[in-house]
């Protein structure tokens, strides 16, 4: 029976990040992923999603990311990246291979995946949260007859040409996804509060540092301390928007009927889809025979596992290392983890 010393779990951007740092440690490790080609997750976002930052602020560790055409990279030029960048470090990686349930026994991992058993003393779960999207419950949403889509499930505004269309969320996600759809589209846009949308020259990496100072440093300004990864920066389809006055902000309604929603005045209006941007939870329903997930999270000091030393976290929010669900933020938690896993085998021999 093969036995691994660590199996990562997702050969994502987390899982790559990972990988990078142990590259050099003797380690016999290896890399499972669902996926048929490298990308990740980002083989699933829509077909113009546009990222946030430029390239220096869109890389992982070790190799800059390729200037780009325009400021932003595309998805498909960030998948082109992260294809690169696997290649260029010969990451073991084992493609279509989906992990359903790890179990531990005799200080060992199982891992049970659709192409049979594997067996690791350690374990970095990578999985992030794209295949995990949150879906808002309201009142009779079940008798709506329209189109309910999430985030994940959308490529672009095709299907939606000429029809009424209500989107719902008030992130990077909601305001890119909402100025493509008002081109072909009669849209609404409901958000929780006020949409921000940032000046022209702030983009993603002043949001990082400042979202970075604020987290650390308790004495950050009041506007830094209201800094949010969420806020909108002004892409070109988001320009574009603006321009064309599509940003009419509404609060939530109150409950769906067949044909659409009802509106806290008790008013109701008819809408073909709903387009849901409400973001993701952690996917960690692998873990879960470990009885370390509560409350969709699993308790981490740092990105290791405090019921499952043995076991680490990579990728899925601040809670796994700040900032580590993002592109430029995943570095310093993947190098920190890697150090504590060489670590522990070093402990071990």
């Amino acid at each position: 029976m093969k036995s691994y010393d660590l199996i990562i779990i997702g050969g994502g951007q987390a899982g790559l990040s990972v990988a990078y740092f142990l590259r050099r440690s003797g380690l016999d490790y290896l890399i499972l992923d669902d996926q048929n080609e490298a990308g990740g997750a980002w083989l699933h976002y829509w077909d113009s999603l546009k990222l946030f930052s430029p390239t220096d602020y869109s890389s992982l560790s070790g190799w800059q990311m390729p200037d780009t055409k325009d400021d932003y990279p595309l998805r498909d030029e960030f998948i082109a990246y992260l294809k690169a960048y696997e290649a260029r470090y010969e990451f073991p990686v084992q493609r279509n291979t989906q992990v359903v349930q790890v179990t531990k026994k005799d200080d060992l991992f199982k891992l049970e995946t659709n192409q049979g058993n594997f067996y690791a003393k350690a374990v970095v779960s990578a999985t992030g949260t794209a295949k995990n999207p949150h879906l808002p419950h309201y009142p009779n949403q079940e008798a709506y007859q329209g189109v309910q889509l999430h985030t994940a499930d959308y490529r672009n505004a095709d299907a939606f040409r000429d029809q009424k269309v209500m989107v719902v969320g008030g992130g990077n996600s909601g305001a890119q996804i909402l100025a493509e759809v008002s081109k072909v589209a009669d849209t609404t846009w409901v958000t929780l509060e006020p949409p921000r949308f940032l000046p022209e020259d702030i983009d993603g990496r002043y949001l990082f540092h400042q979202a970075n100072a604020s987290f650390f440093d308790e004495t950050t300004d009041s506007f830094n301390r209201r800094v949010s990864l969420s806020d909108i920066v002004l892409v070109e389809s988001v320009v574009d928007g603006l321009e064309r006055e599509v940003y009419h902000d509404v609060r939530p309604f109150a409950s769906f009927y067949k044909d659409g929603v009802v509106w806290d005045n008790g008013k109701k209006e008819a809408f073909d889809a709903v387009i849901w941007c409400t973001g993701f939870k952690p996917n960690l329903k692998h873990l879960e025979a470990l009885d370390v997930v509560e409350d969709h999270r699993i308790a981490t000091k740092g990105s290791r596992s405090v019921k499952e030393p043995q076991l680490w976290l990579v990728g899925y929010g601040s809670w796994t290392g700040f900032a580590s669900g993002t592109i430029y933020g995943v570095g310093k938690t993947a190098r920190d983890t890697a150090r504590e896993i060489k670590a522990y085998f070093k402990k071990r021999s």
